[in-house]
């Protein structure tokens, strides 16, 4: 096992169990930030065939990965320039240690926002377990949308049809579908670590982020 600490024991972890918010957009790409994602038509004619789809992944020793007892730990980070405007730029960012081979930046496909980016990274990072049979996973992420959305939000957004307690539909419907089934099959463990707080895993993937959203999309 990968002896170096990656993150810091302390951060709490979330219960899921604050009150529902509105979806704010609060981290990343520092001076580009609204207050709201628009819903646009666009997230629904993205490929869906991309975000469904679970590429051949090359087996990783064990020894690669770090560990909190039997969890293996993972940082995950999503960023966008421009949020909310035409030109916006995403990316995901997932950090599984130095020099790790499953280190993923990548440009994130379809709307252009914080949101989606955060919720993407998260998803990526479960995909990536799931390739290694890795059957217990910590994710560390400074987006508390992304946290509580899928441990206390989701299922009340399905019960009501995926509208929220004020009745509004659910702008980010399909990510969610999509990180709900993800997680299904393995345990999640979510803990909320504070944004551009020096803490060395949550940098990296947020440099990873910054340098998908330069990427061209897929």
């Amino acid at each position: 096992m990968c002896q170096e600490a990656v993150g810091p024991p302390a951060v709490t972890q979330e219960s899921g169990s604050q009150k529902e918010e509105p979806e704010l957009n609060t981290v990343n790409c520092s001076t580009y930030k609204r207050p709201y994602e628009q819903s646009t038509n666009e997230e629904q004619i993205a490929k869906r065939v991309k975000h469904d789809e679970v590429c051949s992944t090359p087996a990783v020793s064990e020894d690669k990965f770090s560990y909190m007892g039997d969890f293996a730990v993972v940082y995950t980070d999503g960023c966008c320039s421009g949020n909310g405007r035409n030109r916006a730029r995403a990316g995901i960012g997932v950090y599984w240690g130095p020099g790790h081979p499953l280190n993923t930046s990548e440009r994130l496909p379809g709307r252009q926002t914080n949101q989606r980016a955060e919720i993407h990274a998260a998803c990526k990072a479960i995909e990536q377990a799931k390739s290694q049979n890795i059957k217990k996973l910590i994710i560390y992420t400074d987006s508390k949308f992304t946290i509580n959305g899928i441990t206390s939000w989701v299922d009340n957004w399905k019960t009501n049809g995926w509208r929220t307690s004020s009745g509004a539909s659910v702008i980010n419907k399909e990510d969610f579908e999509r990180l709900d089934n993800l997680a299904k099959d393995i345990e999640i463990q979510w803990m909320h670590i504070p944004g551009h707080a020096g803490f060395r895993g949550n940098e990296e993937a947020d440099r990873l982020a910054r340098e998908g959203a330069l990427k061209q999309k897929c």
